[in-house]
């Protein structure tokens, strides 16, 4: 429902930050120490990351970063001053004020804990604390210079960018296309489900996870403050969701309330939530209907030459399959379609038959397919989300449309077949 709460194999993000290297978050005091144990949760200097966020080098969370680190070298003075500067700018940045309290509050005395202060919510200090270690953990790990993501086999020549959101590391990742490969843009800090990913039903305020696309465009001026600067709805559930019985509705990329720059890691109903300027400086990037946004519960990387074999592969198929059609042959065409075949209300025996009906009218076909996505499913080897351009004539009848199919494999040595096909 819509969010309505406050190497040649895959390398995966790290489930949990290494043994720290100086003293423990949670049991430092803060002078000056209590900010340099977050350090330590959260790793190494931004500027000693060679890869850093595109389009926000000089934004909030590099200088929350440039001010942690200035506290963990003792420059108080400077790191008070810097944290200042950043809420003047963003004044409803509430790490930011958590953080100004405490260098505030250490001059009078020694903080056992980040957050450290009598009568404010101790919850709501645990949701900061997470959201720092969670833009700490971003400087530390560096996103792989020679790898790739998994999910991003080909990427059409219409479409720009491709969003990949990773719940457990509360990241959202853009890359732009650069002649069909993927190509690291920039990323942000995200906010997802409460109850955290691989959504079931409508209610559980957990967020999907699978291969979406951006569906509409509602700006700021048709919603309620609570969506802050915008939202961009996808298509949840798709096809692969229904089939497994999957229901609810309403998971948008959206902003944040104009009181709230930034949202802990878990507190959606289920949407992927980013600060406002961060929602902005995405949403000129994507395209209503062609943009994917694929949710993942664990980001992976892989060596472009294990994307390139695999795109190959399956390009291979897509032709054969393209081919069988045309030369009108219905045994050889049908064989490219699995077991467990579905399109609308028909299974694969209906799906023949309508076929071999269809055929027996034809003295020719044309097709022409082009403009063609592949994505692999999240969590999965076996499981390909292929979206093309298909231009279709034959003696009575020609038409264009926007075709997606699911292609997979029906065992691990087997080859790829379809498992669903509609029109985009």
């Amino acid at each position: 429902m819509v969010d309505t709460a406050g190497t040649g194999g895959t390398m995966k993000s790290s489930v949990n930050p290494p043994p720290l290297t100086r003293s423990q978050f949670i049991t430092t005091t803060i002078t000056p120490t209590a900010m340099a144990a977050l350090l330590a949760a959260g790793g190494a200097l931004a500027a000693e990351n060679p890869i850093l966020p595109a389009l926000s080098v000089t934004g909030p969370e590099t200088m929350l970063v440039r001010t942690l680190h200035e506290i963990a070298d003792s420059r108080m003075d400077s790191a008070l001053s810097g944290i200042e500067q950043l809420l003047k700018i963003n004044p409803n940045f509430r790490l930011a004020q958590l953080i100004k309290g405490d260098l505030l509050l250490a001059r009078t005395r020694p903080l056992s804990n980040m957050g450290d202060t009598a009568g404010f919510p101790q919850e709501h200090v645990a949701d900061l604390r997470e959201e720092a270690r969670a833009r700490m953990r971003r400087h530390r790990e560096s996103i792989p210079h020679d790898m790739v993501p998994k999910y991003l086999l080909r990427m059409p020549l219409e479409q720009k960018y491709a969003i990949i959101a990773d719940t457990r590391q509360s990241r959202l990742y853009m890359y732009r296309n650069v002649n069909g490969e993927a190509r690291y843009f920039a990323d942000y800090y995200i906010s997802s489900g409460k109850n955290g990913s691989q959504k079931l039903k409508e209610g559980d305020k957990k967020t999907p996870v699978g291969v979406y696309f951006v569906t509409a465009n509602l700006p700021r001026e048709k919603l309620t403050d609570f969506y802050g600067s915008g939202a961009f709805p996808i298509d949840y559930p798709n096809e692969w969701d229904k089939r497994h019985g999957r229901n609810g509705f309403g998971i948008w990329l959206h902003g944040t309330p104009s009181n709230t720059y930034s949202r802990p890691p878990r507190a959606s109903d289920g949407c992927v939530v980013l600060a406002n300027q961060d929602l902005d400086a995405v949403g000129t990037t994507l395209q209503v209907g062609i943009t994917p946004v694929i949710i993942s519960d664990e980001m992976e990387w892989v060596k472009p030459g294990d994307a390139t074999l695999l795109r190959h592969k399956l390009a291979q198929h897509l032709e054969s399959w393209r081919h069988d059609w045309e030369s009108g042959n219905v045994d050889a065409y049908i064989r490219h379609y699995g077991r467990d075949f579905s399109s609308g209300n028909q299974n694969l025996a209906e799906w023949e038959k309508h076929k071999r009906r269809v055929k027996a009218g034809k003295n020719w076909i044309k097709v022409d397919i082009s403009n063609i996505g592949m994505f692999l499913y999240p969590g999965r080897d076996d499981l390909v989300v292929i979206n093309f351009d298909q231009e279709y004539s034959s003696n009575n009848l020609s038409n264009k449309m926007k075709k997606r199919q699911y292609w997979m494999k029906e065992n691990k040595k087997g080859p790829w077949k379809i498992i669903y096909e509609s029109a985009a």
